[in-house]
């Protein structure tokens, strides 16, 4: 009797009995997520946060308003250029604390100001010899220390303000200047016009800017016409045999090797074996070819792959040859995606730091630099050597630097998206 009144269980049932527990695993998948994602951007603010918060002080610079008299006694018309432009900064000092009369406080007095005031006031003098006589009033940037203080940098651990290396009488100058309205915040030009220098106030990226655009440009003109090319021949020409897989696999593999290697391939290549001159952007760009080659390889064949056979077989049914097919049909079609996957991997070469170090473009480079053969560094390496030094006014330098490599970077993936949305074909 019982077993009469056993119904069979159908599929549906199972299917019925099974849904709660497949929705609950369903709901925890999309739990795992989001707390994946959350905590993705809470880092990434975090990242954000604490760079712009370190780094947003450098696009201020502390200068003090001084009265130069331009002594005609010390400025010799026919030596202008070595003339002691540092005695004309002392005595406008002196002139505005005439009670420093010992010989340490004085040289307390002269380190309020940074040694770029002799060169801003040379050049001009050299620009205008007419200033030669006159008195002149001129705001000329303060030491990197004084300049910390204005900016309280210098905080203890309980959160109280402190002079840091500056004592409590040039502390007390400071508060007189501040009072008098002879010092004050100004937009700091030097931090983008000017190159690397060993003072803080003084330092700037434009040379290493410089250094990366020349690298990236000798970057581009060879890594894309020979990716591109390399991805042709080995989508459409190539014939299928296990040399060509091997070429293929031996690319994929390239892509996954650390950059330092590249770095040491370009060492004992490029400066060991031809000679190259160290420290320039001409074997950066060569190096970062190397290792963006298969990146650009990869994202090519990908790209021509994307285009529909039916292309192919339409341009050939019209008697159109191979290389017509080809360069008329589908490398117009696959260039878009082409042009993404170059710009995705300049970006990456743009923010590499280790294989750069391995030829020399870690030297400390004050000028900047003209050509692909002059002696740079680039941004990245630029920030490694910055975070490196001890003042701590690198450590803003070093922030600010970093939020313009990220800045170039955000422009850059944008460009890719934009040129992906503006030429993306669907099939």
């Amino acid at each position: 009797m019982t077993q009469e009144n056993k119904k069979p269980v159908s599929t549906i049932d199972i299917v019925n009995r099974r849904l709660p527990k497949r929705y609950r695993a369903e709901r925890r998948f999309r739990l795992y997520g989001m707390i994946a994602i959350t905590a993705s951007l809470g880092f990434l603010s975090l990242l954000f946060i604490s760079i712009i918060g370190k780094g947003y002080t450098a696009f201020q610079q502390t200068f003090i308003q001084l009265n130069v008299f331009m002594d005609p006694s010390m400025l010799d018309q026919t030596a202008l250029a070595n003339a002691d432009y540092n005695r004309l900064v002392k005595r406008s000092l002196e002139q505005l604390f005439p009670e420093v009369e010992t010989r340490q406080d004085k040289r307390k007095l002269y380190r309020l100001v940074s040694s770029g005031a002799a060169f801003q006031i040379r050049s001009s003098i050299l620009k205008d010899t007419g200033l030669i006589g006159t008195t002149r009033t001129l705001w000329v940037p303060a030491d990197d220390n004084v300049d910390m203080v204005v900016k309280g940098h210098f905080r203890s651990a309980n959160g109280k303000d402190h002079g840091g290396p500056l004592s409590e009488k040039e502390l007390e100058w400071i508060s007189r200047l501040q009072s008098e309205g002879r010092l004050e915040k100004r937009f700091n030009r030097t931090f983008f016009t000017g190159g690397d220098s060993r003072e803080p106030e003084l330092a700037g990226i434009w040379g290493a800017v410089v250094g990366s655009f020349l690298t990236l440009i000798v970057t581009l003109i060879l890594s894309f016409p020979i990716g591109a090319a390399a991805a042709v021949y080995l989508e459409e020409f190539a014939p299928k045999n296990q040399w060509t897989d091997l070429i293929e696999v031996n690319i994929n593999n390239l892509a996954a090797v650390p950059s330092i290697v590249f770095g040491l391939l370009g060492l004992a290549v490029f400066l060991n074996f031809f000679g190259l001159p160290r420290s320039a952007p001409i074997v950066g760009g060569l190096v970062l070819t190397l290792m963006t080659l298969p990146t650009i390889i990869i994202v090519g064949r990908a790209a021509l792959q994307a285009v529909p056979p039916s292309i192919r077989e339409a341009a050939l049914g019209v008697g159109a040859s191979g290389m017509q097919t080809v360069m008329h049909h589908v490398l117009p079609l696959a260039l878009p995606g082409m042009l993404t996957g170059t710009i995705i991997g300049m970006a990456r070469a743009l923010g590499e730091t280790a294989p750069l170090l391995m030829i020399g473009m870690v030297a400390f480079i004050v000028d900047i630099p003209g050509s692909i053969t002059d002696p740079a560094t680039v941004l990245p390496v630029q920030i490694f050597l910055w975070a490196d030094s001890p003042e701590r006014a690198f450590i803003e330098k070093t922030s600010a630097a970093t939020m313009v490599l990220l800045a170039f970077l955000i422009v850059m993936n944008s460009a890719a998206v934009i040129l992906r949305r503006r030429f993306e074909r669907r099939w």
